[in-house]
């Protein structure tokens, strides 16, 4: 019997179809020698500090270094703290009982780094010896499915992938804990939640934030010149410009009493623009927040429905590139697009063609290649699945077209002692840019000039003055953070840094999303339309560690760049599990010594034990001595209470009229909280009018 484990349900039952497992049971199907059964995701999780006997929050215990991770079943949020999933447990006694039953295993998990440590987790914990394989497979189509059943490779093949999978996961753990428990004991209050590359990606966000905000714009002054010749009217730019208006101002005067444009120079050449590459998942996140506003997590989030719904290769991919053997079936691909409504006349003018060969290379492809469509025409799609499955077809029409040729003109004229410029374009070949007619987005201006001729003049129809300003660079949007994150070596200021960075960037393609949407999470930031705006949380937390080694862009994309290596077999995970220890100590030394006042929070002390300050989460207030056992939850019979009233209740141990409580036949009542001698939470009703006080 042979065991076979997906990532998730969905596709273990697409892979039970094909391979004959049809019989349906708790948690796997069975067939023909089959044994298929699923995982949800990340079952098994690195275990939390009070696992090692370690006190959470406390000077004493940082920093937290364990000599030997534990595994353990995923956790859920209960009412007094975490404990094990028992959807999660169920699970894991199926797995354990088919892999018991079965000579070996095929690994079915997503065909990526984190895939693999789904695997290997649940593989350690559950202490399984039996041999294993892997599916290793770009799409979910049967044709993929078989072809990789056919040629199943050795488990082995993937331990460089598992132990980088498994050492960033350690990392995460290691700083983001430390960090995380060392800030908030400085603090005194609240929680205060750090990361390798959360917190680095903050720094990004506040840094851009701060820059806008503070930046003083500086005027200047430009003239326009407008004039026509046979029949074609245009504008020209001064190239100089002036930073004092009655400079400007003479220089008007001197281009209107000249009264006429001279043609100093006219530069015509043909320029071809070559297609852009395939997508790869960055790319194609940074836009669709472009032209779709969508969020990096939304985009994908349908990719991989795509992706499950068998129309798209694997999402998770950082390469723009595609293999030859791919290559050899991009006619194929394209031939389909022609069932397709929007793309079906372009597919036609493609049939037979050369195709271009830009985002074919061997060498450049990682673990997956880009994102291409698969041999399966989607039926029904949702609007927003469509409209990421149109990006994709589209892109990969336009990366296999010729180039667009266009004749560009660019002039240089004067009037009195000013020159001005102009520039425009002539599409001679659109090429590429057909499959969705876009014009150049570029600087070039696509309108039609005059036939320019040197030593021509042509008169004046007038001249204006614009007034303008400096720009500062814009706030963050989630496209331009991704593409920060990518290239996060390439702002350094320092040379040498910069070169040894060129590659470093910080997170991965899988990665980036999840980053972005745990700032969120955190409170750290919001959206403000399309830009991406710190709260003042989140410039609270920015301020401390900004100069701290925890926000240090350069040294979490060597990070990056050491895992891709271990992932490579090119550097020993020990050698790294060392290092990042070493720097865990470094940042919990630096961040406990911080001496900080946090303004803008209620604070008030413990009436319980008189040593601790009451802080404030999302779901509890409660006290910052970890041996004092105060806790007050915030939804008191669905009304939310605020820190204002929670407040009033610690210190003065009963709160005013509280309206909007709802009982459990759901009738609405008001009450005041009161903090009773056990320090528990219990109404106090309003007397009712008409009745004798005692």
């Amino acid at each position: 019997m042979i065991a076979l484990i997906a990532e998730k349900p969905s596709v273990a039952k697409d892979i039970a179809r094909i391979i004959g497992a049809t019989q349906r049971n708790d948690g796997y199907l069975s067939g023909n020698g089959y044994m298929v059964t699923w995982a949800f995701g990340h079952l098994i999780q690195l275990a939390m500090p009070e696992a090692y006997g370690v006190a959470n929050f406390r000077r004493e215990s940082l920093p937290i270094i364990p000599a030997d991770f534990r595994l353990i079943p995923r956790q859920a949020k209960a009412e007094k703290g975490y404990k094990a999933d028992p959807g999660v447990l169920k699970q894991l006694k199926v797995i354990k009982e088919v892999f018991d039953q079965c000579d070996r295993i095929i690994v079915a998990t997503d065909a990526g780094r984190e895939g693999e440590l789904i695997f290997r987790y649940i593989f350690h914990y559950l202490d399984c010896r039996k041999p294993f394989v892997r599916l290793w497979i770009s799409s979910l189509t049967d044709r993929a499915i078989r072809e990789g059943m056919e040629n199943l490779q050795p488990g082995e093949r993937y331990d460089n992938l598992y132990l980088a999978a498994k050492s960033r996961s350690e990392a995460d753990w290691l700083i983001g804990i430390n960090a995380t428990q060392a800030l908030s004991v400085a603090a005194g209050q609240s929680v205060f939640s750090l990361g390798r590359v959360q917190t680095p990606t903050l720094m990004m966000i506040c840094d851009r934030y701060l820059e806008n905000k503070n930046f003083v714009p500086t005027k200047f002054w430009q003239l326009k010149a407008s004039a026509a010749s046979g029949g074609i009217g245009f504008t020209a730019q001064s190239t100089a410009k002036w930073e004092q208006q009655p400079e400007a101002i003479a220089a008007l005067q001197r281009a209107k009493d000249a009264g006429q444009l001279t043609v100093k120079s006219v530069e015509r050449k043909e320029a071809a623009q070559d297609p852009p590459l395939l997508y790869d998942l960055t790319t194609l996140q940074k836009e669709a927040n472009t032209k779709l506003n969508f969020s990096a997590d939304k985009t994908l989030s349908i990719a991989q429905t795509l992706y499950e719904k068998k129309v798209m290769s694997y999402p998770r991919t950082g390469s723009r590139y595609i293999s030859e053997d791919v290559f050899e079936e991009m006619p194929e691909r394209i031939a389909l697009l022609k069932r397709y409504p929007r793309f079906a006349g372009y597919a036609a003018g493609l049939d037979g063609a050369t195709l271009n060969r830009r985002s074919v290379n061997d060498g450049k492809v990682t673990d997956h290649h880009a994102l291409i469509v698969t041999e399966n025409l989607p039926g029904e799609l949702f609007k927003d699945e469509r409209a990421i499955y149109e990006m994709v077809a589209g892109r990969m029409l336009e990366a296999f077209s010729g180039k667009c040729v266009k004749d560009v003109t660019t002039a240089l004229l004067s009037a009195g002692d000013t020159d001005f410029t102009v520039k425009g374009a002539v599409m001679k070949e659109a090429g590429w840019r057909a499959v969705f007619s876009e014009q150049d987005t570029e600087d070039e201006d696509t309108a039609t000039l005059p036939p320019f001729q040197e030593g021509q003049t042509l008169p004046l129809s007038g001249v204006d003055l614009l007034e303008k300003q400096t720009k500062p660079k814009p706030l963050h949007t989630e496209s331009s953070l991704l593409a920060a994150m990518e290239n996060a070596g390439k702002e350094l200021e320092n040379a040498e840094l910069k070169a040894s960075m060129k590659d470093a960037g910080i997170g991965t393609p899988a990665t980036r999303a999840a980053i972005i949407e745990t700032l969120f999470a955190r409170q750290y930031i919001v959206r403000e339309k399309k830009n991406l705006v710190p709260t003042d949380k989140g410039l609270v937390v920015y301020r401390i560690v900004k100069d701290k080694k925890i926000a240090d862009v350069e040294m979490t994309g060597m990070w990056e760049t050491a895992l891709a290596k271990i992932e490579a077999g090119g550097m020993d995970a020990n050698t790294f599990r060392k290092g990042i220890e070493v720097y865990a100590g470094q940042i919990t030394a630096e961040l406990l010594s911080v001496h900080l006042s946090i303004a803008g929070e209620e604070t008030c002390p413990c009436p319980k034990c008189g040593n601790g300050r009451i802080l404030f989460y999302p779901k509890v207030a409660k006290c910052s001595n970890v041996d004092c056992t105060l806790t007050i939850f915030r939804n008191k019979c669905d009304k939310q209470l605020t820190d204002k009233q929670i407040v009033e209740l610690v210190t003065k141990r009963k709160t005013g009229l509280i309206k909007g409580f709802k009982g459990k036949n759901g009738k609405s009542f008001d009450a005041s909280l009161v903090l009773d001698e056990q320090f528990n939470v219990a109404f106090s009703f309003p007397e009712k009018k008409g009745k004798p006080k005692k």
